[in-house]
């Protein structure tokens, strides 16, 4: 194969002038490089793909779950080993965070959650889970008016048999 190559890289009558086609033989080895990583950059992006919908599928079952104040359903997709850093809240572990979900359900029950979904950029972890970025619009009512805000987050979705948990929470711009 690496002679076939050669001898069609530098053609025997054109031997003598190889180094006036030097250029010519990087264009097609250029040419055949990218050739050969198309259908690899193809695979990646199908991953990728198919990497977001689970993701959001999981983050929209999750935030359900947070809209009708389904505490045992949110319990189940968080990572027992849970870290949530919260900008003004500090940092709370897995039964922290549960007990602060219970009283936040039973202090604002129509609070509910919405993905801006044009922010959302996810990145895969080897051999682990995801990362989700984006920003998300926590509303309810206060005096019979929406009071809203938008706030950044980061997840560290990790794969699990049973599917994905959050496993790391960091939720910023308060």
């Amino acid at each position: 194969m690496v002679n076939l190559l050669k001898s069609w890289l530098r053609p025997p009558l054109l031997e003598k002038f190889h180094m006036a086609f030097i250029p010519h033989r990087y264009l097609i080895l250029a040419g055949l490089a990218m050739f050969i990583a198309i259908p690899a950059q193809a695979k990646d992006s199908k991953a990728a793909d198919s990497l977001k919908a689970q993701i959001t599928q999981a983050d929209a079952t999750f935030f359900d779950a947070f809209n009708r104040c389904d505490i045992d359903k949110m319990a189940s997709m968080f990572s027992p080993q849970l870290e949530f850093y919260h900008d003004t809240g500090g940092v709370t572990d897995y039964e922290q965070t549960m007990e602060a979900s219970k009283r936040l359900c039973q202090r604002v029950p129509d609070l509910t959650r919405t993905l801006e979904p044009d922010t959302v950029k996810i990145y895969p972890i080897k051999d682990f889970g995801a990362i989700q970025q984006g920003q998300h619009t926590f509303c309810h009512k206060e005096n019979g008016k929406d009071d809203c805000g938008t706030f950044g987050f980061t997840h560290i979705w990790k794969q699990t048999e049973q599917g994905w948990i959050i496993h790391r929470v960091v939720s910023y711009g308060h």
